[in-house]
């Protein structure tokens, strides 16, 4: 395994992976700056016109950012599930996701691709999270909840059953979210408020 992106995000990736056995290569990252983490190598940019048969994981806290990499890079995509993290066998999780201890996700929800599940986050029954959404530590999220691509779900925060939060949405930590949110807007609040909208 190899990750993409060595900042805070990779340090918990990596500690999930040790845990779990993956014998970890090491880090590609932009800034040539690095050359280590965690005592793992920093290897700088990967080498496009290089096929790399191990897989990858983006490990880059910014949605928008984990998105790029995707965009511009073939790679085999890998997940991280942390062993204390409960999962049901009825759920499925995408390619490139990472889904940290303590986390819960329940009966067929379904967590898209490259997502961050973090610490301590609740996703109940039949929850939809699309492609390149954090769900950050102890956000709960009822039953039937949709989150569309790239949305940033702040820590604390609570939407209750039946919600649909647009894509590219952030919803600031603490939010109690009661009804949908429209795409590209920042809600905060108990109720959740519109406060931005993304031009």
């Amino acid at each position: 395994m190899y990750l993409y992106g060595a900042s805070g995000h990779a340090r918990v990736i990596i500690e999930i992976l040790e845990k779990n056995g993956v014998k970890i290569h090491g880090l590609f990252d932009d800034n040539f700056e690095i050359k280590n983490l965690l005592d793992y190598p920093v290897l700088g940019s990967p080498d496009t016109n290089k096929t790399i048969e191990e897989e990858v994981i983006v490990s880059i806290g910014t949605n928008k950012m984990r998105q790029e990499v995707v965009k511009n890079h073939r790679f085999n995509y890998g997940k991280a599930i942390h062993q204390n993290a409960e999962i049901s066998t009825r759920s499925t999780i995408g390619e490139g996701s990472v889904v940290i201890g303590k986390a819960i996700i329940n009966t067929g929800a379904k967590i898209g691709k490259h997502c961050i599940i973090n610490t301590s986050a609740s996703i109940d029954h039949d929850c939809v999270i699309e492609d390149f959404v954090h769900i950050s530590p102890n956000a709960t999220l009822c039953g039937e909840v949709t989150v569309r691509e790239g949305t940033h779900i702040g820590a604390g925060a609570i939407i209750i059953p039946g919600v649909t939060v647009g894509k590219w949405v952030t919803v600031g930590a603490g939010s109690v979210i009661i009804r949908d949110v429209p795409d590209f807007t920042t809600v905060v609040g108990n109720p959740g408020r519109v406060i931005k909208v993304a031009k």
